[in-house]
């Protein structure tokens, strides 16, 4: 025939079998031609752009379009076809996936900064995930995807990886929670960090639509202060609990050390290892003063079982025995003269006189027992 007859395409149409895909260009062979009547069929999900010499010329959603000069007509426009769109058209087509794209890791690595009011400052190490989607199609075109066949989620995870790294610190400063407080606000600090990050997503045509933050660990040395810090709560915040808790724990690392036999296998020496028995020693005498105290019948403040009057109130701690009349001290459970068992004695809760134990009301104040 001494000509190439033109192949006509009929049908224009992606689909998406790989799932991290964003945007995808149609390939258009040599002698292929989009004619008139040609079908474009656009799936959910995603969006198809018709682009000549760089410019974005018509986008059409989800649907199925019979090509015509009607429904392109910027790029009719830009051609300026008179002959009713049966001639050539050179145009490239473009299909844009704007699903969200889910699971999507971000990790810290190296530590970032934050001021506690705890700890002053101290540095975090976090991961999570994070999802997004193609918010604004013809931005996401111009400032992110420029003239690539097909440009895939891992060629732009590293950005927005960058970006929410970057605000993590703000974020935390802003939200307000110490240390202390962030394993219980994982939740609010992660809908900070989607604000903060929302306009940097904004500005290449990008919706960030969920952060989840799944661990912010702290340094090991903190945690340890932390433990410790846990430690004390559970035996008393008292400087005395303290000195037996660190004493118990030096001796007990001293009788595990092979080298030596003693203290001094600890590197601390026959001096130091003096020292943490002298402490032994105050701790076990300050628990047996613990002991020996007793309250005060009238006031309340503890006293030694000795005393007979309060330093305080001056109220008489000793109280009779109920058999033989001879006087005991408030935390005899036994007279030491009779031997009488004084359980059973009553003592007025206003006037702290002593009541038989049958007495429902007291001979002195009338208070009612």
């Amino acid at each position: 025939m001494g000509f190439f007859r033109k192949q006509l395409l009929s049908i224009i149409e992606w689909q998406d079998e790989n799932k991290d895909i964003l945007v995808y260009r149609f390939p258009l062979k040599n002698r292929e031609e989009i004619m008139n009547s040609s079908t474009l069929v656009v799936r959910e999900s995603q969006v198809a752009l018709f682009m000549h010499k760089g410019e974005i010329a018509d986008v059409f959603g989800p649907g199925t379009y019979k090509l015509t000069t009607e429904n392109i007509p910027f790029l009719t426009k830009l051609l300026s076809l008179p002959t009713g769109f049966n001639s050539r058209i050179k145009a490239e087509i473009y299909f844009v996936n704007t699903k969200q794209f889910i699971g999507q890791k971000w990790g810290t690595q190296n530590p970032i900064m934050m001021r506690d009011a705890d700890f002053g400052s101290i540095r975090l190490r976090g991961f999570g995930t994070y999802s997004f989607k193609i918010d604004d199609v013809k931005v996401f075109m111009k400032e992110v995807f420029g003239t690539n066949c097909i440009y895939k989620v891992s060629d732009l995870s590293e950005q927005c990886k960058s970006i929410l790294i970057q605000n993590i610190s703000d974020a935390i400063g802003e939200s307000g929670v110490s240390a202390l407080d962030l394993v219980a606000n994982y939740k609010e600090i992660s809908d900070k960090i989607s604000q903060v990050s929302d306009s940097q997503f904004k500005s290449m045509g990008l919706k960030l639509c969920q952060v989840i933050v799944e661990n912010l660990s702290l340094p090991e040395d903190v945690e340890k202060t932390l433990d410790e810090r846990s430690k004390l709560g559970i035996l008393g915040d008292k400087m005395g609990t303290y000195a037996q808790y660190q004493t118990a724990q030096a001796i007990r690392d001293a009788a595990q050390n092979p080298s030596g036999g003693n203290l001094a296998g600890l590197g601390v020496g026959l001096g130091a290892g003096a020292q943490v028995g002298g402490l032994f020693a105050n701790a076990i005498n300050s628990a047996k003063d613990e002991e020996d105290l007793v309250k005060c019948v009238k006031c309340g403040i503890k006293i030694s079982k000795s005393t007979n009057y309060c330093p305080e109130c001056g109220a008489s701690q000793n109280i009779k025995c109920p058999k033989c009349g001879e006087n005991v001290s408030s935390g005899a459970k036994f007279c030491v003269s009779c031997g009488e068992k004084l359980i059973k004695t009553k003592i007025c809760p206003k006037c702290k006189k002593q009541l038989n134990s049958n007495a429902k009301f007291c001979p002195e104040c009338g208070e009612k027992i």
